[in-house]
């Protein structure tokens, strides 16, 4: 009969590994996002509806901060912005729902 033995470093480590990664700033990307649509005027939502234009031109608002502020790639920056954009979308959403 074979014995086997666990590491539980290797066990412990594997697991912390596999948790998914958060994007540098999208956090702040995503209260970039609620700035831009308090002080511009331009709600997420719009009767219930996403309004995908002003869900795009707060994301690039924000990305242009994120490439200031963690010297990203517009790709990478536009990326992590329009995730936090559509959170931030969603919240808005579920927030006037209820």
């Amino acid at each position: 009969m074979s014995h086997r033995t666990v590491s539980w470093n290797t066990l412990s480590r594997s697991l912390h590994d596999s948790r998914p990664k958060i994007p540098a700033g999208l956090l702040s990307a995503r209260a970039q996002v609620q700035g831009f649509a308090r002080f511009q005027r331009r709600p997420l939502v719009v009767a219930g509806k996403f309004d995908r234009s002003a869900i795009m031109a707060a994301a690039a608002a924000a990305a242009t901060g994120l490439q200031e502020r963690y010297g990203l790639t517009r790709a990478a920056a536009l990326s992590t912005a329009l995730k936090a954009a559509w959170q931030a979308a969603k919240m808005a959403r579920a927030a006037t729902a209820h």
